[in-house]
């Protein structure tokens, strides 16, 4: 009897102190919560009801202007050819330029790993340097080296016999060249992530198959690849993410336009054209929306066919 009261009294306390330190740590994470909330969330629950509305420089003077259109900024822009342009722009970027990216980057992360590599750190930190170089610095260096005249790319070519190539200025070639720095300028990032993983298979897996007699490749295919599966799928997702975004290096090198003849206007710079140059907001706010919607599907079906991979 003394037993059971003793643990009926210890149970109102013990209660009492979870209450006490849920309470706790609810006061810890309060603050940064209400920035989540400030900051991030009544922001797009903004540019979500934005996106119904006609919002435009004139409701910027006087908001009771505005007026509450419905799915009418969707379906115009869905009517939008210069829209549909765009979005081939991206897709073209993003189906091209993630699968180079990840593949260079794969690549150098190897090179630094093998045996004998002397200075490692110091090609980690050279590969490295241009990811936190400026798109405004990279891009003014590669429109030198995309010059038709006096670039080092034609001059190159022209030592093998190509025809000099109007890079920035000939609509087949503008977004390959934009292609080509955003892999060179963002490969480093992805390097990095691929070097520590490599660092994290066991090396008795290698020399356990070096002792099978399996060969480089068979040891890259059967030990590497499936034991970087994770690797791949977060380095894959964050490219697939950040490649969708795609505006500076546009908007830098073909000077703000996305020319020419829209070759390189992507999403985000037609969104911030509609929404800076021309001020509708309203239609702004829902290439925002379908641009996260293009986000969200090709994220899932890349985790999808991961998943699958691995399984």
């Amino acid at each position: 009897m003394s037993a059971g009261r003793a643990s009926a009294a210890a149970n109102p306390r013990r209660s009492a102190w979870r209450r006490s330190e849920a309470r706790a740590g609810f006061l810890l994470v309060a603050p940064g919560l209400a920035v989540l909330v400030v900051f991030f969330f009544l922001p797009i629950l903004a540019a979500l009801a934005l996106s119904f509305t006609d919002f435009d420089i004139y409701a910027v003077g006087d908001p009771s202007t505005a007026r509450v259109v419905g799915l009418s900024n969707y379906a115009r822009l869905l009517r939008d050819p210069v829209f549909w342009i765009s979005l081939k722009n991206t897709f073209f970027f993003v189906l091209v330029g993630g699968p180079l990216t990840v593949g260079v980057a794969l690549g150098t992360a190897l090179l630094l790993n093998a045996k004998g590599v002397r200075l490692p750190g110091l090609f980690r930190t050279v590969y490295f340097a241009p990811v936190v170089t400026t798109v405004v610095a990279v891009a003014t260096v590669w429109r030198f080296l995309y010059h038709p005249r006096f670039g080092l790319l034609n001059h190159v070519l022209g030592f093998v016999g190509i025809p000099a190539v109007d890079w920035l200025g000939d609509p087949r070639w503008a977004m390959p060249a934009i292609v080509l720095m955003a892999v060179w300028k963002n490969y480093g990032a992805s390097m990095i992530v691929f070097v520590a993983g490599l660092k994290a298979i066991p090396e008795s897996l290698y020399e356990a198959a070096v002792l099978d007699g399996a060969g480089a490749w068979r040891r890259f295919r059967a030990i590497t690849v499936p034991l970087l599966a994770p690797t791949f799928l977060f380095v894959g997702l964050t490219t697939t993410i950040g490649y969708f975004q795609l505006f500076a290096e546009p908007y830098v090198m073909s000077g703000g336009d996305g020319g020419p003849v829209n070759s390189t206007l992507s999403v985000a710079l037609f969104m911030y054209k509609q929404g800076f140059r021309w001020w509708n907001m309203g239609k702004a706010a829902a290439i925002a929306f379908v641009l996260f919607a293009v986000i969200l599907a090709a994220t899932l079906v890349q985790a999808r066919l991961q998943r699958g991979r691995e399984t």
